[in-house]
């Protein structure tokens, strides 16, 4: 079973996890079960500052010693658990992911927050878990928290993944009917829509099969109203076009050739600006460390280890 604690405001007490709200359409249950699949994952709330986050731990029996941890920001609207298959692919790296506050089981912030909130966040979390230095991934909306931290804190970060992400407002869009379907909440909050749209909007792998969605839809803990708007707010006008120039980080860009969200032109504009980025294109859609856990982290691990 997945361990859950909590750091900040009382002794560290190990329980099952569970979810504290339940969504009819997503029963807790169902949540519960397949989070218990993941037995060394560790999930603990943890008070950053007077903030809660919730976050999630690994460490492979093989880790390697002399590789940092791996810290990953995950999608908009997404929780940690989405990102559990990807962690437990991972044979040679530690890693850590949080929920973003107002996501999955962090609660609401007390003010709204930008991006470079959200890095030195993130920046206290990985000082309170004892490390230094890690690498560094994000995934979609994640990958401009990534370029974001690696920017703002150059000295913390080894190596930078970015994966089926882009450069801000600046980016080059998707198709207005895909990125409106994408804006909905309802696919975090409605199984019946996201399989509906899941082809449509991630493209790759779900377009041969309609059912693959349904693991991600068992890992989904729905984002509020309200902390889905905030995460659309916080990176509204951000862009990191003007210095990515100033990444100096080994950095290795990932993206779909059929991402219907992002589409590959971003990947190549990211690998194009940060001096020392090379490009990995795969044949697959927006959604591939999803779909292909153990190869994305194949590649991945051969990146940091290189």
């Amino acid at each position: 079973m997945v361990s859950t604690t909590v750091d900040g405001f009382s002794p560290s007490v190990r329980t099952k996890a569970r979810s504290k709200k339940k969504v009819a359409s997503v029963p807790e249950a169902s949540q519960s079960e397949w989070a218990e699949g993941y037995s060394d994952i560790e999930v603990r709330m943890i008070n950053v500052d007077g903030q809660l986050l919730k976050v999630a731990t690994r460490t492979p029996k093989g880790a390697d010693p002399s590789l940092p941890p791996l810290l990953m920001f995950n999608g908009i609207g997404a929780n940690l658990e989405v990102g559990f298959p990807f962690l437990s692919a991972l044979e040679k790296s530690s890693s850590i992911i949080f929920d973003v506050p107002g996501v999955g089981g962090s609660p609401m912030p007390k003010l709204p927050y930008r991006p470079r909130t959200l890095a030195r966040m993130a920046k206290r979390l990985i000082e309170i878990l004892g490390h230094d230095k890690v690498d560094v991934s994000g995934v979609s909306w994640g990958g401009g928290l990534a370029q974001q931290f690696t920017y703002q804190y150059p000295k913390m970060v080894r190596r930078l993944i970015l994966c089926a992400t882009a450069p801000g407002w600046t980016m080059v869009p998707g198709k207005p009917s895909v990125l409106s379907k994408m804006g909905n909440i309802k696919r975090y909050t409605t199984p019946g829509y996201m399989r509906e749209i899941a082809a449509e909007i991630y493209g790759g792998d779900f377009r041969g099969d309609r059912e693959l969605i349904a693991p991600h839809i068992k890992a989904m803990k729905p984002a509020s109203n309200a902390g889905y708007t905030l995460q659309l707010l916080g990176m509204a006008g951000w862009t990191s076009i003007h210095w990515l120039w100033r990444i100096p980080q080994k950095t290795l860009v990932m993206a779909g050739t059929d991402d219907p969200l992002i589409p590959v032109v971003n990947a190549k504009m990211l690998a194009r600006l940060i001096p020392n980025a090379e490009l990995e294109l795969i044949d697959n859609g927006h959604l591939f460390l999803v779909t292909r856990p153990e190869e994305s982290a194949l590649r991945i691990e051969e990146f940091l280890k290189g």
